[in-house]
């Protein structure tokens, strides 16, 4: 029987009500109660690591998490995070460049109520994960959630209440998991690699949503003071007529330090700035960087791990960026 280790974080699956609203409260192992069937699939251990709200997770309990796998990994034969939903997508797809590689599953996994309630979907959504997680051919960073197997790079949250909370964004689902049984659709990928971690994050990332009629001068405070820009442009990608001479500005005065990845707010089928006028020009001259289709979270936190590394490169670092991890890049233009 294979040996899974239960990391909580906290979260809405955790979570009791409080006089001013949910927030966690359940410890590990009475997480765990609710879901005694599990001991029929795996043997499992609890470690707490913290317990939050996900709202307020930040890349240093990234860091936290990727340490706790690291420190336990020769000891077990595979993990379940629980998490919050709502920063989920984002711990998923910062431990996806964190621990690369992993022929153990990093299953991470949570629910829309708690697993105290009558009716929730956390005790089917927990104990799939560790179907998941004990399962043979299962490895590397992915989320569990509503039946589906999504990769640690390709998560959105797109509902807020229901219990079809996350999708899978420009990529398969990697497997289902019905009846207990798990039904993949892609093959693993780990299977006899050698894990690789790493506990560096660069934190100057900043994600610029453009806005019709948006003033020009917020460009020159987002260059100056984040290491890495994204902007979120509309459609394939490009950059309006009334923001392009303080765009130019900045790549010119900015450029050859920091990193610009042109991302789109549309979240399906990626970006593409070769398309319109509007973009093609401006790729052109500045050799700009684009997040074709990557996620957002994916994006920031590819940005992050890759800033963070000094033994490398700006330039390499700019080819690292288009290195598929974990399936989050497919299509470069």
């Amino acid at each position: 029987m294979k040996k899974i280790l239960m990391l909580a974080t906290g979260g809405t699956i955790a979570s009791k009500h409080m006089d001013s609203g949910l927030a966690p409260g359940l410890t590990p192992k009475e997480v765990l109660s609710y879901i005694p069937k599990v001991s029929e699939v795996c043997q499992v251990e609890t470690y707490q690591l913290c317990d939050l709200d996900s709202t307020n997770i930040t890349p240093e309990h990234w860091i936290l998490i990727s340490r706790a796998i690291e420190e336990k990994y020769d000891y077990y034969d595979g993990f379940v995070v629980c998490h919050g939903t709502d920063t989920l997508a984002y711990t998923a797809a910062a431990l996806s460049y964190m621990v690369q590689n992993s022929p153990k599953p990093i299953v991470i996994t949570g629910s829309q109520k708690p697993i105290d309630m009558d009716i929730t979907d956390a005790k089917t959504n927990l104990l799939d994960s560790f179907i998941y997680a004990s399962d043979p051919e299962s490895d590397n960073v992915t989320i569990v959630f509503d039946g589906k197997v999504i990769s640690g790079t390709r998560a959105k949250k797109v509902r807020a209440k229901s219990y079809s909370a996350f999708e899978s964004i420009n990529f398969p689902y990697l497997a289902v998991i019905q009846d207990s049984k798990v039904i993949r659709y892609l093959p693993s990928t780990c299977k006899g690699t050698k894990p690789e971690f790493f506990h560096n994050l660069n934190k100057r990332v900043c994600v610029l949503k453009l806005t019709p009629g948006m003033r020009p001068e917020i460009l020159a405070f987002a260059f100056e003071n984040y290491d890495g820009v994204i902007i979120e442009s509309y459609g394939v990608g490009g950059i309006p007529d009334y923001l392009k001479e303080e765009f130019y500005t900045q790549l010119n005065k900015w450029g050859s330090n920091k990193f610009f990845v042109m991302s789109t707010q549309v979240a399906n089928e990626g970006s593409n700035m070769t398309v319109y006028e509007v973009g093609k020009k401006v790729k052109k001259d500045f050799n700009l960087m684009e997040a074709f289709d990557m996620t957002l979270e994916a994006t920031i936190t590819k940005l992050m791990w890759l800033m963070s590394r000094e033994d490398v490169s700006h330039e390499v670092l700019r080819k690292e960026f288009y290195r598929k991890i974990n399936n989050d890049i497919l299509i470069i233009n």
